[in-house]
């Protein structure tokens, strides 16, 4: 692979790295050319042993023969930019995890079919903006057995960078795709809907109602004003987990981990 060190933040191919946004490096409007940026060996192994094809390396020259060794020997004949820690930091804002980021192309979106086929416990994540709470959600969501992670519109990508660092990788496990239509669609593959949210007709999350449901979807809201009324009508169950001392909610990403937890699904052995 190309060694390439770098002494100016202009040098050609460096851009994805440093000056493009988010929503440049997905390309709304080509995405089969669209990029995202994992950090850190340990995430960017997790990309590659799921599949996704590197593009492009920026790591700090003592992390070539170091900690990035193996990453690089595995991503083949792609450019690997390098520089000192002072440099790389200028160039991306903040000091690199790991000092080491991967350029790699974004994968062909899942079909609502696939993620949903053989799921038993899915999530919807509707409204969820803040990015450490998205990574924080697919991590949880990989730990606790659920299947697949769909993700209304009005959310942001879990290919974010900060999603995907908060995740540790976790976005590259779990099967996930953007949801479109009204909740009822999840019916044509046997979901029953749990919203979570406080409303005087909430159930407890422990109702022994919900552990006998082959298929449900928890859909959690924003971190603000939580599901919006039409959101909470559409779902076949409205659940509250309970709290005391008076706390009236839960930061988003902690309710998910509680949720999925309390309903996940029997092992099948």
């Amino acid at each position: 692979m190309p060694i390439i060190e770098i002494s100016s933040l202009s040098h050609p191919g460096v851009e994805i790295f440093s000056t493009l946004t988010e929503a440049q490096l997905r390309n709304r409007l080509e995405p089969e050319k669209g990029l995202f940026i994992a950090e850190s060996p340990k995430v960017i192994k997790v990309a590659l042993d799921a599949g996704y094809e590197p593009l492009a390396i920026l790591c700090e020259q003592k992390h070539i023969t170091g900690d990035a060794a193996n990453i690089i020997e595995r991503c083949g004949d792609i450019p690997v930019y390098t520089g000192d820690r002072e440099l790389l930091a200028t160039l991306t804002g903040y000091v690199l995890t790991r000092g080491v980021l991967c350029a790699m192309r974004l994968p062909v979106l899942r079909s609502m079919e696939e993620v949903c086929r053989r799921a038993r416990r899915i999530v919807i994540i509707d409204g969820v903006v803040d990015t450490t709470n998205i990574g924080a959600i697919f991590r949880s969501a990989a730990a606790l057995g659920i299947d697949a992670v769909l993700l209304m519109r009005n959310s942001c990508s879990p290919l974010n960078r900060r999603a995907i660092r908060v995740s540790m990788g976790a976005v590259f496990l779990v099967p996930w795709t953007w949801l479109d239509g009204p909740l009822s669609d999840l019916a044509r593959w046997g979901f029953r809907t749990v919203a979570m949210a406080l409303t005087d007709n909430s159930i407890s999350i422990d109702d022994p109602v919900l552990t006998t449901e082959p298929k449900l979807a928890i859909v959690m809201g924003t971190e603000g004003d939580g599901l919006s009324h039409e959101r909470i009508a559409e779902a076949d169950y409205v659940v509250r987990i309970p709290m005391s001392h008076g706390v009236d909610s839960l930061n988003v990403a902690a309710a998910s981990a509680i949720a999925f937890w309390q309903l996940r699904a029997e092992k099948e052995y």
